[in-house]
């Protein structure tokens, strides 16, 4: 974002809540790409994402009158609410993400002040699966532990984030795209045992490949999606595992050896599927570590491709626009490997480019892509950003 762009979201500012630009600070999180490792997280497996150069900005000013002004320049919906009324309410839509981590900070003890105001501003396409929840979650954390004069931990701001949309806003979703948003580095991925969070940041070294985001604009909304179903059956699917582990509380505690040889006390073959997918999943995160260190950037791009075929036979979370931007991918000379990211029915896919392709690509995958779905879709060629940061 330009220092055109922020001089103009603090006029925006000014024409919503008065004053003047003193006492106004900016924060930024970003989005996050998942390179591979999909619905493990929630599984106690490995993950392995990193942050985007483009996220959410969070212009915010104390006030002394006890309540929260909330505005966004990508929605209609705005609103003030008092710091002793915070409550779900479906009809504030997006304002939920924000009002469910005032709850968690509440919860948790941490001084709000008199209040404040906050306009935010989104570059990541709402419902893309890039993680924009979290990127609002994350920065909204942040910047008011900051404003406030409180302590600031990263990985704690990532594990209230998490709290705040399982128990407030009603997701279960995983620890990782909150983890990611608040604890990136630029250049970096992200090896994350997320039962534990134990982490170590790898260098993702591409030489000439560049990752190139693919929207398929197929809007997918989490909370209305199947995830809770998957995860549900992964649960069952520990339920029925525990015949032979007793004290199994994840899928991602087995090895793909352990899991093999006791698949058939899963009764249901549905959910085998899905456990089966989660097991070898974080083990092809693991591998992809490994070659990565060896610069293997060739086999990176077969266990991206291997990653896809399983959540679209195994798991069953693609759908025919991600399929179809995946198989467009795969037939350009000079992709190593392509998948989508997040938790599927719609939103990106990631794919490893070589950059003397990466202008083919958008033209023949896109053409390629409104033949088979008559949808338009959008590309991002990214970069690895930081975490969650004040900029001004």
């Amino acid at each position: 974002m330009t220092v055109a762009d922020l001089a103009s979201l603090k006029r925006q500012f000014i024409e919503r809540y008065g004053g003047a630009e003193e006492g106004i600070r900016i924060y930024r999180a970003p989005g996050r790409v998942n390179l591979i490792g999909e619905h493990t997280d929630y599984n106690g497996g490995y993950v392995f994402p990193a942050a985007l150069t483009f996220g959410t900005t969070m212009l915010a000013r104390a006030r002394t009158d006890g309540t929260m002004g909330l505005a966004s320049t990508n929605f209609p919906a705005a609103g003030r609410i008092g710091l002793d009324a915070v409550v779900y309410d479906p009809s504030d839509d997006w304002m939920n993400y924000p009002k469910g981590i005032v709850r968690e900070l509440q919860k948790m003890g941490f001084d709000l002040g008199g209040g404040f105001d906050i306009l935010y501003c989104g570059e990541i396409p709402n419902g893309s699966g890039l993680s924009s929840s979290a990127s609002i979650e994350v920065v909204t954390a942040y910047g008011l532990l900051e404003l406030n004069g409180q302590p600031i931990d990263t990985v704690e701001i990532a594990k209230l984030a998490q709290r705040a949309e399982n128990e407030f806003v009603g997701v279960k979703c995983g620890i990782m795209d909150q983890f990611a948003v608040a604890n990136g580095r630029r250049n970096h991925a992200i090896l994350l045992r997320c039962d534990t969070l134990e982490y170590e940041l790898v260098p993702f070294e591409s030489g000439p490949y560049r990752l190139v985001i693919g929207n398929t604009n197929k809007r997918r909304e989490l909370a209305d999606s199947k995830y809770n179903d998957r995860r549900g059956e992964c649960e069952q699917a520990v339920r029925d595992l525990r015949a032979a582990f007793p004290d199994l509380g994840l899928l991602g505690r087995l090895s793909v050896d352990e899991f093999l040889a006791h698949a058939h006390l899963i009764e249901n073959e549905t959910v085998r599927r899905r456990a089966r997918h989660v097991v070898e999943e974080i083990d092809r995160v693991r591998r992809s570590v490994e070659v990565l260190r060896r610069g293997d950037l060739a086999a990176f791009g077969r266990l991206m491709n291997a990653s896809h075929d399983s959540l679209r036979d195994l798991y069953e979370v693609t759908g025919r626009e991600l399929d179809a931007m995946v198989d467009a991918a795969r037939a350009i000379p000079g992709v190593l490997g392509s998948r989508m990211t997040g938790a599927g029915f719609g939103g990106c896919t990631v794919s490893l480019v070589h950059e003397d392709a990466v202008e083919t690509f958008k033209r023949e995958v896109g053409a390629r892509y409104a033949e088979a779905t008559g949808l338009t879709a959008d590309f991002y060629v990214c970069s690895i950003g930081s975490g969650v940061e004040r900029i001004e």
